[in-house]
Formats: C-alpha cells, structure tokens, sequence
C-alpha cells in the first residue's frame, strides 16, 4: 500500500512541477523511465523533484528532497546496473535476467547526488559536499565503468560523470584538505573512465597549478599506478612539470585547444627547477601557429640566457632584426656589454632602449649601457678614448637607479680597477645597504677593496660576515680569499688550514653531485667547481714555492694536472719552480709552453721577459720590450710589467730610458700599494 502510495505521489508530484517549468524537460524523463520500468519508485521520484528545486534555485528545498533518497540502499543496484552489458539478440542462448534499474534510472540518480554536492557546496558545507561526490566515483569506479566501452550510456550519466571528476578536487580545496585534493586529481586522471581530452586537460592544468602555488607538498605518486620504467616524479615541481608537459604535447597533437597559460606555468616550473634549456625545447617544439616567430625567438633568447648559453641568445635576439623591444635590446647589450670584444654591440643596443617612460626600464637602460661604455673602453686603440670612454660610462651609471645595487656594485667595481679605493669602499658598502647582501660578488668586491687598502684583517672580518649570510655552495670562493688574505698577513700555517677546509668541502660537494642527491644550484655549475679545486691546488703550490718546500709543491701540481693536463697556469707555476731552483732552461721552456696554451697569459709573458732579463743578452731586449708591452695591453694595472719595463730601460743606461725607468718604477710602487689579493673582478 505504501509503495503505491509514493509511486503515485512521485508521479503526480513530478507532473504537476513539469507543468511550471517552460525550459526543463522532466515529461520526457519520466516518460522513459516508464517505459523502461513500467513504474516510477520513490528514488527516481525525489532525484527529478530535487533537480526542479535546484533549477529554480532553492537549494535548502532540494536538499530536503535529495536527503530523501537512500543513497546505501540503491548503491549495490547501480553498481550492478552498470556492471551489466546487453548482449546482441542474436548471441543469446537463453533469456538473461533483467536488471536491477536500467542505466538511465542510474543516470538520474547519479545526476541527484551530484545536485546534492552541488547543494551542499553552495551552503558552505564544502566536506559533506566532497563526500557526496565521491560517492558518484566510487559507484562507476567499483562497476568498472568506462565511457568509451559504454556506446550506448547514456549521454546523461556521461556527463554526470565529467563533471563529479571534475568538481571532487575543487570541493576538497574548498574543505582545505590539500591531501585529499592531490588525491581526487590523480584519481580522476589515472583511472580508465576516458574523459574527453578537453576536460582531462582541465583536469591536468588545475593540478599542475594547485602543485606549484598550494604550498602543499604532494607524496610522490603510488608506485601501483605507474607502469614498469614510467617516470616517478619526486616533488610538487616535478610532477607538474610531467603534466605541462603533456598539455603542450596535445596541444602539439591538435588534440585540445592553446591555452598561454600552460606556457606561462610551465616556464614558471622549469625556471623554478633550474632547467631553462629544457623549456627551450618545449617551445622549440611547438607548432608555428601557436607563438608568432617574434615571441618565440624572445622566450627563447631568454631561456638560454638564463641556462648560461648567452652567445645563443645573442644570435636569436640578432634574428629579430631592428626590433624596438625594450627588453630584447637590454638583454642583448647585457650580453654584449660583458664581453669586450662585442662591447660596441652593446653600446649599441643600450642606446636605443634610452628614453623609456617606464623609470625602471631606463634605469635598466642606463645600467646595461654605463656597464658597455667601461668594458669597450678597455679595447680603445689610445689613452684619450679609453679615459674618454670610461668617463662617459661612468657618468651612465651614477645616472642610472642608485638604490639598485646592481648599479652601486658596478660603480664600486670601476673605482677599485681605476684605484679610487675610497670611493669603491663607499660604493660598495652602499651595495650592501641597499639589498646586496645576499650578492656574494658584493662582499668578495669589499673584501677585496679592502685588502687593497691592506686592511687584512677588516677585510677577513668581512668574508666572516659573509660566510654567515651565504650558504655552503658559496664559501667556496670566499674560504680561498680568506686563506689569501691570511697569506697576505704572514699566517702561512692559518692560510693552509682554510685551503684544507676549502678542498674538503669541494671534496663533499663532488661526492653528492656524483651520486645524484644535490642539485646544482643556481649561478654554479660542475666547470665552475673544478676552477675552484684547480686555483686552490695552485695557490697552495705556491705558497710551498715560497717555503722551498719543493716536494709539496710538485704534489699539488700533480694533484692540478689532474683537474686539467693542459692549464697555462699550472705550467706557469712549474716555471716558477724550476725558477726557483736555478733550472733557468727548464723555466724558460714551461713559461713557452704556458704561451702555446695560452698567448695573453699575462704572468706567463711577464716571468719570459724576467729570465731574459736576467740573462743579461742586451740583443733579447726587444724581445723584453714585445713581451712586457704586450702584458700591459691586456692588464695596464699589472705592477710587476711595469717593475720589469724599469728594469729593463735602467739596463738600456741612456739619459732618456733612466727618466723612463723612473717613471716605470713609479707607477710599480703605486699600483704595489694598491694591489687586492686577487683580483677585483
């Protein structure tokens, strides 16, 4: 009586809301569920009179309605519903048993949970919303359920389907529980249900997205999921790396529509992980229609840039022809601008991005072109150009943004090369003030000007204070400048015990990055290393040099030779050696073979001239004169060229070479008494 009782309470019900509702078809529905069954049972009856209260937006009504329906009651039908498939007439052996409901009932049913999430949603009960639509997943996933195997499902449940994938993620992040988030995602795009591609895209750039901004890290992916040899991702980065990826791949494919911000996401991820050539051939691969060749050839030049390939750059920037893209023309007079010999390039480009309305990109403009005008002047044919030069430059950058420390840390690194130590001193501290501090060339640039003033000890207080406010990939170079400045001090026994530290922590860094647990970090790379250990061998070679200790000074080079068989500075440093030990031939020959390597090594050009000096062979003088003169070409700033070009007029004994001996002897004890440790640059 009961069961009447509803079924005629549901249909009368359904009829009559049918009847108000111009734009919702619920006759048709009730129609087919009539024929298929030849009734209408309670829970098909509250699934469509809920979804007529949800359509006409009142949601706490149609949640009463849904809540009717016994959702553990009717799972196990559905569940065997779906499970079921109709076999063609003509195949049947005997009549099978018919089931439970018939896919469609399993479709409105499906459709009123869903609605009942929705509901739950829009009330703010995000959880019991999550839960409900999962219960939508569990029921197709358990029947093992797919849409390309079911030609005839019905279009409905299809639908359903989609969008209960698609919303389970958002419920879960609106209940802040990223864990079960991370979970709903990869569920929905590991399991057989074969979504269309375009909401399989959604699905996969949501989660790209939720993994690199959520600040949640996901567990690495169950190995169960993942067949044999597949790539297991190890971090948030990683995995949304993979699905950027296989966005673009599709995209590629014809198979989903361009979306710019998959690129933009994975740009973000790459640069993130420090794998901008790997972005490169991303957007190398991607179909000419989808990037103008002018954009593409701007990323591009980007990514290399930023992966340290800065020639590649230059040459993609270059195939932009005359463009006015401010930041093509500053990113190619930056790469100009640190090279000498493409210096003019630079000038160039630098000058044509001047007159920005944007303050910041001028700025930038005037730095890029004040850093290109100092390093052409060092190639300028006389001294007036140079001088000329180098004043215009320097006149771009105290224009440029003084609160950058970019642009204080340049004007710093100007004034030490010209030997305005006080100058460099309050620029470089300057640098520091205003955010550099975490620049480890600002600190080793103070250090350095410091130890030029030959304030040892204030500059070994600041490579301290450095050592504190950088991590342990940067003390390598500031361990070796403070074993230099305890040379400088006389602290030979102190010097050797920081070179020890410097050679263990390299020794520590080469074992992790050999086994594959240490990233590279950013602005280091294995080479970089390598000249690290490889000057450090030499330094201490040196030092043993100085305390004829000759047996420890053959070890370290043997250890240098290692490193690099063919370094003009480990030859230059066996010259010395055998200089040392009066074995003047096998000097000259080392120092020659320094040369072949290298013919601008400098000490190697200054150590010939020395031994041929000494010789006392006054027909060798103009051999003296090419190889010194040569020496102050490439570093004007030397003091031993200049000690030895005394020397050598002093020998020439004429009125006029001894007032040029003068003169050369002068400026030696000047630039002696200005000298840094290393070098300022």
């Amino acid at each position: 009586m009961r069961v009447s009782e509803e079924q005629d309470l549901g249909v009368s019900s359904a009829s009559s809301s049918a009847e108000k509702l111009d734009n919702v078809n619920i006759d048709d529905e009730v129609e087919l569920s009539l024929r298929e069954t030849s009734s209408l049972n309670y829970e098909q009856a509250s699934a469509l009179l809920g979804r007529i209260e949800y359509q006409k937006g009142n949601v706490e009504a149609a949640l009463r309605v849904f809540e009717r329906i016994d959702i553990n009651g009717i799972t196990v039908k559905m569940k065997t519903a779906l499970t079921t498939k109709q076999e063609p007439k003509h195949r049947r052996r005997r009549p099978l048993p018919p089931p439970p409901m018939s896919k469609h009932a399993v479709s409105i049913l499906l459709e009123a949970i869903f609605l009942k999430a929705k509901s739950l949603q829009r009330l703010g009960r995000f959880q019991e919303a999550a839960q409900t639509c999962g219960v939508i997943l569990d029921i197709v996933e358990e029947a093992s359920f797919s849409l390309s195997e079911e030609a005839d499902a019905d279009v409905k449940l299809k639908e359903t389907l989609t969008q209960a994938a698609e919303l389970l993620p958002q419920l879960w992040k609106l209940a802040d529980s990223p864990r079960d988030a991370i979970l709903s995602y990869r569920r929905a795009l590991l399991n057989h249900w074969e979504l269309d591609p375009e909401t399989t895209a959604r699905i996969q750039k949501e989660y790209a997205v939720f993994l690199l901004y959520s600040g949640e890290e996901a567990a690495p992916p169950s190995l169960r999921s993942q067949s044999e040899g597949s790539f297991i991702p190890r971090s948030n980065v990683e995995e949304a790396i993979l699905l950027l990826m296989l966005l673009l791949r599709k995209v590629n494919q014809k198979t989903i529509s361009w979306d710019a911000a998959i690129l933009d996401h994975l740009t973000f991820a790459l640069t993130v992980a420090g794998d901008l050539t790997a972005l490169a051939k991303q957007l190398e691969e991607l179909s000419p229609e989808v990037l103008d060749h002018r954009e593409l050839y701007h990323t591009l030049s980007l990514c290399y840039h930023g992966a340290g390939e800065d020639l590649v750059a230059l040459g993609l920037l270059r195939k932009l022809g005359d463009t006015n893209r401010v930041s093509s023309l500053l990113m190619a007079s930056k790469i100009c601008g640190e090279r000498s010999g493409l210096a003019e390039e630079g000038v160039d480009y630098a000058r044509r991005a001047l007159g920005n309305k944007c303050v910041q990109l001028d700025g930038a403009a005037r730095l890029v072109l004040g850093v290109a005008l100092t390093e052409s002047s060092r190639a300028s044919a006389t001294e007036a150009e140079r001088v000329a030069r180098l004043s215009e430059g320097m006149q771009a950058l105290e224009s440029a943004d003084m609160t950058d420390p970019r642009v204080l840390h340049r004007l710093a690194l100007e004034n030490a090369e010209e030997r305005k130590l006080d100058s460099a001193l309050a620029y470089a501290k300057q640098a520091l003030k205003v955010g550099g501090e975490s620049d480890l060339e600002v600190w080793l640039l103070l250090a350095r000007v410091l130890s030029a003033q030959k304030r040892f000890s204030d500059a070994e207080s600041v490579v301290d204070a450095a050592v504190e406010e950088t991590g342990k990939w940067e003390q390598g170079k500031l361990l070796r400048l403070k074993a230099k400045l305890r040379v400088a001090k006389g602290e030979v026994k102190d010097a050797i015990e920081s070179y020890t530290q410097l050679l263990a922590l390299l020794q520590v860094h080469s074992k992790r990055l050999g086994s594959g647990k240490q990233m590279m970090p950013k602005g280091y790379d294995v080479e970089g290393l390598r000249s690290l250990e490889l000057g450090t061998w030499h330094d201490l070679a040196h030092i043993y040099i100085n305390l004829s200790q000759w047996c420890d000074a053959e070890t370290c080079l043997s250890r240098s030779r290692l490193i690099a068989p063919y370094s003009p500075v480990r030859y230059h440093i066996e010259g010395v050696l055998y200089k040392r030990q009066d074995q003047l031939e096998e000097a000259m020959e080392a120092f020659t073979t320094a040369l072949d390597i290298d013919p601008m090594h400098v000490p190697s050009l200054i150590s010939k001239a020395e031994i041929l000096l000494e010789i006392g062979d006054g027909s060798s003088m103009g051999v003296v004169r090419s190889f010194l003169m040569e020496a102050l070409r490439i570093d004007r700033l030397n003091h031993s060229a200049w000690y030895y070009l005394g020397k050598m007029f002093k020998a020439e004994g004429s009125v006029s070479s001894m007032q040029e001996a003068v003169e050369c002897f002068q400026a030696a004890v000047i630039l002696e008494e200005t000298m840094p440790v290393e070098p300022f640059r």
